[in-house]
C-alpha cells in the first residue's frame, strides 16, 4: 500500500482540480491520505515540523495524477500558519479541503503527566487544530462560500488510560466540529471528524509498546488493526462531491471498538461451533 499510482477504490480524477491542505504528511495516517488523494488528481500540500518525512511523501508521489508540495510549519505558530495559508493561495488560487491529521501525545499514568506535557498535547492537538481551521475558513473558505475541514480524533471515547491528556484534547475538537459545522454552514463550509481507532502506522507498530502492539487486536471485534489505506480511503470520500452532505459528523473508524471490548462471543462463552453453549441458551 501506498506505491500505487492509482487508486484502488475511487476513479481517475476524482479530485482534479481541488487543492488540499493535509497536516502532518509525512508520515501514517497524513501521508496515506495525501498520497491517495494525490492519485486521484489533486494538488496535495503537506505540512509538518520536520522536512525529511515530508520529502519521502513527496517522492512517493512523483508520477501520480495530481502533485504533491510541502512546506515545514509548526502548527502552534499563529504567524507561521498565516503566513503558511498566503502562500498556498498565492500558489494555487484556492483551497478546497483542510485536513487536520497533525497531533501527538505519549503513553503516561495520569498522575505523572507535568502541566508542561499536558499544555503541549493540548497546544497541539486543540489550538493547532484550531488556527489550522480559523486560517483556512478566513482567508480561503469564507472568501469564495465554500469549503471542508475533516480533523481526525480519536477511538474509543470512552475513556483511554494512559491518555487523559488526548483524550480530552480529542474531545474537544470533536465539539469544535459540532460547533463550527451550524456556525459556518451559512459560508457553504463543511466539518467533519474521523475518530480513528488503532491503525498499524510506523508509529504505533514501531514506538508503543511491545505487549500494545501484539495484543491490541484481541480487543477489538473485528479481531485485527486497521490499515492506513482504509483511513485514506475515507478522507477521500468526505474530500469529494460524494461527502457533500457531510457535516457536524464524527465518524469512528475502529473495527467496532467503540462500540464492544475484543470479540463476541468472549473467550470462554462460545463453544467450537460459535454458538454459546447450551446452558447460557436455556
Amino acid at each position: 500500500m501506498g506505491d500505487s499510482l492509482r487508486s484502488e477504490i475511487f476513479r481517475d480524477g476524482l479530485l482534479e482540480g481541488r487543492a488540499i491542505v493535509v497536516s502532518g504528511a509525512g508520515s501514517g495516517l497524513g501521508r496515506a491520505a495525501a498520497l491517495e488523494m494525490v492519485r486521484l488528481g489533486a494538488t496535495v500540500v503537506g505540512c509538518g515540523r520536520r522536512s525529511g518525512p515530508l520529502e519521502e511523501t513527496a517522492a512517493l508521489a512523483e508520477g501520480m495524477s495530481g502533485s504533491f508540495e510541502s512546506r515545514g510549519l509548526d502548527i502552534r505558530d499563529d504567524e507561521g500558519v498565516d503566513t503558511f495559508f498566503d502562500g498556498v493561495l498565492e500558489r494555487h488560487g484556492r483551497i478546497d479541503t483542510l485536513v487536520n491529521n497533525a497531533g501527538g501525545q505519549f503513553l503516561s499514568p495520569a498522575e505523572a503527566i507535568t502541566p508542561k506535557g499536558f499544555r503541549t498535547v493540548i497546544e497541539l492537538n486543540v489550538t493547532g487544530t484550531w488556527l489550522m481551521t480559523h486560517a483556512a475558513a478566513t482567508k480561503a473558505f469564507i472568501p469564495r462560500s465554500g469549503g471542508s475541514v475533516i480533523s481526525v480524533t480519536l477511538s474509543p471515547h470512552n475513556g483511554m488510560p494512559g491518555m487523559v491528556h488526548s483524550g480530552a484534547a480529542r474531545a474537544a475538537v470533536e465539539n469544535m466540529t459540532r460547533t463550527l459545522a451550524t456556525e459556518w454552514s451559512r459560508f457553504g463550509i463543511r466539518t467533519c471528524a474521523i475518530a480513528a481507532g488503532q491503525f498499524a502506522t510506523d508509529t504505533f507498530v514501531n514506538k508503543y509498546p511491545k505487549e500494545i502492539v501484539e495484543s491490541v487486536h484481541r480487543t477489538i471485534p473485528m479481531g485485527r488493526v486497521g490499515e492506513s489505506d482504509e483511513m485514506a480511503w475515507l478522507i477521500a470520500f468526505l474530500a469529494s462531491d460524494a461527502g457533500a452532505f457531510h457535516s457536524g459528523s464524527v465518524i469512528t473508524l475502529d473495527g467496532g471498538r467503540d462500540n464492544w471490548f475484543g470479540p463476541w462471543p468472549p473467550a470462554g462463552i462460545a463453544d467450537e461451533s460459535g454458538e454459546p453453549p447450551a446452558e447460557a441458551r436455556r
